[in-house]
């Protein structure tokens, strides 16, 4: 049977655990409505997306 020799480290865990963490979200500030968005995405409430209308605003938000 095999049977770790010793109990792992807190510093090898925190090691092998360093990876498994959630990436951060790139928002920035909106030119035109001064909220906060996701880079290279479209906003959602005014349908922009670099300079020119994509799509329909939604009216639920």
């Amino acid at each position: 049977m095999a049977v770790p020799k010793r109990k792992v480290s807190p510093h090898r865990r925190g090691n092998r655990r360093s990876h498994d963490r959630l990436p951060e979200q790139h928002v920035q500030e909106d030119q035109e409505t001064g909220e906060m968005k996701r880079r290279h995405h479209i906003d959602l409430k005014t349908g922009m997306y670099r300079g020119r209308q994509v799509i329909e605003p939604k009216d639920d938000f």
